[in-house]
């Protein structure tokens, strides 16, 4: 009698053990599906404009965003992705200056595509709702490559993501040529926003 109630316990203790390993199991491949987030941006609804300064007033434009996805895991941070703008699409409604900058400023017959390569994403993407980014990565210009950080800030909601940031390109620094004349004297620096609208995949299995 002993021998069978110990054997029951034991069972049951048993069953019971495997039951929490397997709930273990399946919370753990919960977490790990929620940590992958893929954003593809539509290039259509997503803007990227440029202010540079100059002695007289301040210039405004815009440039064509080509293609953009971007991926990272939340648990670790690991990120990959390009977001591709055309060089020679750059607008600043006074096509003087913007064959300039096309042709003697960005060189874009030479080098065709500005773009920025994601390293590592810091922050968590909520599935709705805001969230703050920190995105690493690297910035290509002029044939040349630069560490960039940009500071992201976003708003999901119902499968999308838009998101919106800025950053200062010293392009003469950075061996572009300036554009100043004699008696016009412009700003060695171009601030970038982006104010983009993607497509969000989230909670989908890290690869």
């Amino acid at each position: 009698m002993y021998c069978k109630a110990e054997s029951f316990l034991g069972e049951t203790m048993k069953r019971y053990l495997l039951s929490a390993i397997a709930l273990l199991f399946c919370v753990h491949a919960e977490i790990g599906l929620a940590q992958q987030v893929t954003l593809r941006l539509d290039p259509a609804a997503t803007h990227v404009e440029f202010t540079l300064g100059d002695t007289l007033h301040t210039v405004h434009g815009s440039f064509r965003l080509t293609s953009g996805t971007i991926s990272f895991d939340q648990a670790t941070g690991k990120a990959n992705g390009v977001l591709v703008v055309d060089a020679a699409s750059g607008e600043s409604g006074n096509r003087t200056r913007d064959r300039k900058m096309t042709k003697d400023i960005l060189e874009a017959g030479k080098f065709p595509e500005l773009t920025f390569t994601a390293r590592e994403v810091l922050g968590t993407l909520a599935e709705a709702g805001p969230s703050h980014l920190e995105v690493r990565g690297i910035f290509r210009i002029h044939g040349q490559d630069h560490a960039l950080i940009l500071l992201v800030d976003s708003q999901s909601n119902a499968g999308t993501a838009d998101a919106t940031t800025k950053f200062e390109v010293p392009y003469v620094d950075w061996g572009m040529k300036n554009p100043s004349l004699m008696f016009l004297k412009v700003s060695d620096k171009v601030e970038i926003s982006i104010h983009a609208h993607a497509r969000l995949t989230q909670f989908a299995a890290s690869q």
